[in-house]
């Protein structure tokens, strides 16, 4: 088999609980990953649509200036981008680093202020984990930070 220009052995097909484990981690995988960018890309078009809205919460509640939310949005819709594309491992693990601390910075700074809006970003900081965790199982581009995961024994 011919992979990005490279030859790959040959593995034969997986049977019994590895296949199943693998199917199951594919899913884990891709729900999280997709939940994920969900959350990014909707949130980058709310701030695009609502800026209004939006600048008012960061300036009133959060006490941060406005002119962040134009690169947040920006960010946020190439983080999505890069996790579900994932060009290069690089690239995404850059991604995932930066999501990681955006998700612990903004449930930070939602509880500092008293705001119930902490819910969603810890909510979403679980799912970036887990599919972090499950991507080497399941994508071709590996990353060399993220644990290789085996698949069950048969």
């Amino acid at each position: 088999m011919i992979l990005y220009g490279k030859r790959q052995p040959n593995n034969p097909p997986k049977t019994g609980r590895a296949a199943v484990s693998d199917n199951v981690a594919k899913y884990v995988y891709w729900i999280a990953t997709g939940l994920v960018a969900l959350v990014y890309l909707g949130a980058a078009a709310f701030y695009i649509s609502s800026h209004d809205m939006v600048a008012g919460m960061y300036r009133e509640v959060l006490g941060y200036p406005t002119y962040i939310i134009w690169p947040l949005a920006i960010l946020k819709i190439v983080g999505a981008v890069v996790i579900l594309w994932r060009p290069s491992a690089v690239l995404a693990d850059w991604a995932y680093a930066a999501m990681f601390w955006h998700l612990v910075l903004a449930f930070g700074a939602h509880v500092g202020a008293g705001d119930p809006g902490w819910s969603p970003a810890l909510a979403t900081w679980v799912l970036l984990i887990v599919s972090w965790l499950t991507a080497n199982r399941v994508r071709a581009v590996k990353s060399a930070y993220a644990p290789a995961v085996p698949a069950a024994p048969i």
